[in-house]
């Protein structure tokens, strides 16, 4: 399964966090950990991709994200939790169309290792903007948290969350992606 992603996201402190979430206290929260994968050389990383298995209560499924100009293409694969748990151990990644499109980028697929994971406690909803997800993240020693917003229209997302924000008064914060966080801990601890 292949869609285009687009979102937009804000880094929050505890007291915006927490407040948005008497907005989200409908909603059960999720806990997922995302498992990620690259080179030693971090290949990925410089052909621009990420990889990452993503395992939740009762499934578990591999996601490449390619940078595009608006947003990332997201390519996806259902797996259960027995074969994650497999990839995650072995690092052995079955032949399928995401592997496939990683060797066309000059990626040795028997070269990725899985380098760590984030776990995240995420509340999803749909609203009237967009799906929105607040999302407690903890990574090596670090905890975060961080809202989320996807939309089918770019310009017009920016402008429902820019108007989200300011109506909750919560100040952008910029998020980078959170593997990219994540690998910041891996250059922080060498």
């Amino acid at each position: 399964m292949t869609h285009l992603e687009i979102e937009y996201k804000t880094l929050l402190n505890k007291d915006e966090f927490q407040r948005l979430s008497t907005l989200f206290s409908h909603v059960t929260p999720v806990t997922q950990t995302n498992y990620y994968f690259d080179t030693k050389n971090f290949d990925m990383k410089t052909n621009r991709m990420s990889l990452r298995i993503r395992t939740l209560p009762d499934q578990a499924e591999l996601t490449l994200k390619i940078p595009e100009e608006v947003g990332n293409l997201e390519y996806n694969i259902n797996l259960t939790l027995e074969e994650a748990r497999e990839i995650i151990k072995s690092g052995n990644l079955p032949d399928n169309a995401i592997t496939q499109l990683i060797s066309t980028k000059g990626v040795n697929i028997k070269e990725l290792i899985n380098f760590g994971h984030l776990t995240t406690t995420r509340r999803e909803t749909m609203t009237k903007i967009g799906l929105m997800a607040l999302d407690s993240n903890q990574y090596a020693d670090i905890k975060d948290y961080e809202l989320e917003l996807e939309v089918s229209n770019a310009e017009k997302g920016k402008a429902d969350f820019d108007t989200f924000l300011s109506e909750h008064n919560i100040n952008f914060k910029y998020a980078k992606s959170k593997v990219a966080r994540f690998s910041a801990t891996l250059n922080r601890n060498n």
